[in-house]
């Protein structure tokens, strides 16, 4: 019996394989070959942890670029390694290849090399490296898995960059560059000139013209050293995608934008990301070091699932300057109940400042708000013109209580806030 019992334990193990045949059974020696040739294999296998790995990776990233990371691989031991190498890297990263064949003989290096293609803000990390090798008939083999850390800072795309050429010829003529000169509240007298029909006669300056025998005016430049602050919502409604981007993605364009502009415009730029708690904040840069500043500080921040705290960014525009500025609130207008403690913040800031709101806009409405074909179309078509209504009702509001909206799809909203600054500057209101 307990020599049955044996042979069954090494049957069930398969270390004795057994064939059932018409003449009873017969003990096959074959499996047992290939047991012990997997067995040699696997101790012929070079060691995966013989191996040194290095990696190499790029500082920064921004959004929908690509960038190489390396990753050197030197073989320590004594045999020939052959087999399968696997970088591990989060999904986001848009790492490719990740899997590589290796042939690496004793002290040899070889550099893999991973193209990185993001899409999405923030820190991308690689994790471990693990290589799995075989032996020289390729039964079996070894895996280990080397802990080889590594991160890319991935920055906010600045597509909208390509607005900012023309929008800087703009400024210059606004600055007095050109011969186009402007008169309003808040701006610098720059010179005189004479008087030419379609000029503002306030602006005609009696002293000059007593002595001249003529029509002289006063030209103005826009003043410089203005405060522009810049508060992006990083709450709950920033979150909401549009156009495959979140909705902070496309604050975040608005503000580099709209502090690029205003950096070569003489003004400073202070900008704060704030949900219920500081988020984030750039103060005191100025001139190249601004857009490097505020790219690194908006590339970690991901929307927080909290309602904004309006209540609190009086006081927090308070803390940032106690001068008259500019203050950009990059938030999203939607339904009356959702704004109703932004429309409460509103008057306080508007007292001393002057606010604008800058809001995305969805475009799908527009195009669902037109297709009605059939009924279930025509039920999204009246839901998709209340969203409508309701942020109309919500931009009206905002402007009875003195603030300025600007709206527009993710690709027109940036463009779109910094001709409202440059109207503002023209207007002699900044």
């Amino acid at each position: 019996m307990a020599v049955t019992g044996w042979f069954v334990a090494l049957v069930a193990l398969g270390v004795v394989p057994v064939v059932v045949t018409g003449s009873g059974w017969a003990i096959v020696g074959w499996l047992g070959v290939v047991t012990a040739l997997t067995v040699v294999d696997v101790a012929l296998a070079a060691s995966p942890r013989s191996l040194t790995i290095r990696r190499e990776l790029p500082g920064a990233i921004r959004l929908g670029e690509s960038a190489p990371a390396r990753l050197t691989v030197v073989n320590d031991g004594r045999r020939t390694l052959r087999g399968l190498l696997r970088d591990a890297w989060q999904p986001s990263a848009g790492a490719t290849p990740t899997r590589r064949r290796l042939s690496l003989r004793p002290g040899r290096a070889t550099t893999l090399t991973v193209t990185l293609t993001p899409f999405r803000r923030g820190e991308r990390r690689a994790g471990g490296v693990t290589v799995r090798t075989v032996g020289p008939l390729r039964l079996a083999g070894r895996q280990a898995t080397h802990e080889v850390p590594g991160a890319v800072r991935v920055l906010p795309r600045f597509s909208s960059r390509k607005h900012l050429p023309s929008r800087l010829a703009r400024l210059r003529e606004l600055d007095g560059r050109t011969s186009v000169m402007i008169r309003g509240q808040g701006t610098e007298f720059d010179s005189l000139r004479e008087y030419v029909r379609g000029d503002d006669v306030r602006s005609i300056d009696w002293r000059a013209t007593a002595r001249r025998d003529d029509l002289v005016v006063r030209t103005w430049r826009p003043e410089r050293d203005r405060r522009v602050v810049v508060v992006v919502d990083t709450g709950r409604t920033s979150a909401a995608r549009i156009d495959d981007e979140p909705r902070l993605d496309t604050a975040f364009e608005s503000a580099l934008l709209l502090g690029a502009l205003a950096s070569r415009a003489g003004d400073r730029v202070d900008v704060v990301l704030f949900d219920r708690r500081v988020r984030g904040r750039v103060q005191g840069a100025t001139g190249p070091a601004l857009l490097s500043s505020m790219v690194e500080t908006m590339a970690p921040v991901e929307p927080e699932l909290v309602e904004t705290d309006w209540s609190a960014v009086p006081a927090l525009v308070r803390s940032v300057t106690s001068r008259r500025a500019l203050v950009v609130l990059a938030t999203t207008v939607d339904s009356p109940g959702a704004s109703r403690s932004l429309l409460a913040a509103i008057p306080q800031l508007t007292r001393q400042h002057l606010v604008v709101v800058a809001s995305v806009t969805d475009p799908a409405l527009d195009e669902t708000v037109l297709r009605r074909g059939t009924r279930d179309e025509v039920y999204r078509a009246a839901s998709a013109e209340r969203a409508r209504l309701d942020q109309g009702r919500v931009a009206a509001a905002l402007r009875q209580v003195g603030a300025d909206v600007v709206t527009g799809a993710p690709a027109d909203l940036p463009p779109a806030l910094a001709d409202r600054y440059l109207a503002l500057k023209a207007a002699g209101r900044l």
